[in-house]
């Protein structure tokens, strides 16, 4: 894989007590110097209203660093929620993470 892309699998669902710990991840990635950070949620079953501020921070924060952040993998419940709430106009999302690296191939 590309040294400029960064995966982070999210290993749980993302809420206020998971919060803090996706957020170090995330300033860890941006000490790395990756140019992407590619989120795979196949993992994430459930969406609250904190967890998705906490998305909406690391990406704004990726960005206002120069970087790009990605997801991968959301599942039915999860895109609803991008959905209700305009996030799949914020999130570039992709169905898979070998559609992501296919893409990323294709560009480069």
């Amino acid at each position: 894989m590309n040294q400029k892309v960064k995966v982070l699998t999210l290993k749980k669902n993302l809420n206020a007590q998971t919060s803090s710990e996706f957020q170090q991840a995330i300033a860890i990635i941006l000490e790395s110097g990756a140019e992407i950070v590619l989120l795979d949620c196949q993992n994430i079953t459930f969406l609250d209203s904190s967890g998705l501020g906490t998305l909406v921070l690391a990406f704004k924060t990726l960005r206002d660093a120069g970087k790009k952040m990605v997801l991968c993998s959301i599942n039915d419940q999860v895109r609803m929620i991008f959905e209700l709430t305009s996030m799949t106009e914020i999130f570039e999302i992709f169905p898979s993470k070998d559609e992501f690296n296919q893409i990323l191939l294709a560009k480069n």
